[in-house]
């Protein structure tokens, strides 16, 4: 079984600019789209830290000269997205790897009875090498690009469930070690966001059945031959730059795979 998940016109507003096709034709995009675009870029930029405050409905619309409809129309789009957290009678805020909600955004093993637990990780290896050719095409980079590569095992409840290898582009995560990772207490995902700058903003993933090899049975306490999932995640950060390839191997005697889909 193969899967592939993932996730007309208006007056161009201030500093953004109309497309222009092929054919030299103008394009245009509705004028929230071009708010969003314009927020997004001001994320990007880190004028606002993730789990900041953002500026209000109100003050976003006199910076752009637009309505506070327009901007909050493009403040939902960017909430449905993941990039921003509307918290009532707070404001709207960056989104941050460091949330508990966010924990479980991107790992969809779920148990098969009760409440999802933290998973307790254990770093096996990490080590900096030249990419993989299939490594380097999903990740967009040239042959021999430095590239580090981490295993790691996670268990529930002493139970080992995940097998999982992921690997990073060498020039982002300069300095990370396997000692920065066992020593690191949070989401994996938060030290990348925290010390390397890079927020994982949506991911796409392949899901099939495959059976455990025997290297792979020793780390999962399986026997050879017990069917395993197979979850291949291209993660992407803004402007829709991949900047992980993470290839995991899911127990589920005790646990399935979960999404949501819209």
């Amino acid at each position: 079984m193969n899967s592939a998940t993932s996730n007309s016109s208006g007056n161009a507003a201030p500093g953004a600019s109309a497309g222009v096709a092929s054919s030299a034709s103008p394009t245009f995009s509705p004028l929230y789209q071009q708010i969003k675009a314009l927020i997004t870029q001001s994320l990007q930029s880190g004028e606002w830290k993730p789990g900041e405050l953002i500026p209000s409905e109100v003050e976003l619309a006199a910076r752009f000269k637009v309505s506070q409809g327009t901007v909050r129309k493009a403040i939902d789009e960017l909430s449905a997205e993941n990039l921003v957290v509307r918290r009532q009678g707070k404001g709207t805020f960056v989104a941050t790897h460091h949330e508990e909600r966010a924990h479980y955004r991107f790992l969809r093993l779920m148990p098969d009875a009760g409440e999802p637990r933290q998973a307790e990780s254990r770093v096996v290896e990490v080590k900096r090498l030249r990419a993989p050719a299939e490594v380097a095409r999903m990740l967009e980079l040239k042959g021999g690009d430095s590239v580090i590569m981490i295993k790691r095992v996670q268990s529930f409840e002493g139970v080992p469930a995940i097998l999982e290898e992921i690997w990073l582009p060498g020039a982002l995560f300069r300095g990370l070690t396997a000692e920065r990772l066992i020593e690191y207490k949070g989401p994996m995902y938060g030290l990348f966001e925290t010390e390397f700058g890079t927020r994982m903003i949506r991911a796409t993933e392949r899901v099939k059945a495959v059976s455990t090899e025997a290297a792979v049975g020793e780390l999962l306490a399986v026997a050879s031959g017990t069917p395993l999932l197979s979850v291949e995640r291209v993660s992407f950060t803004y402007g829709d730059k991949p900047v992980e390839v993470r290839r995991g191997l899911y127990r589920t005697d005790s646990h399935h795979y979960q999404n949501e889909l819209s």
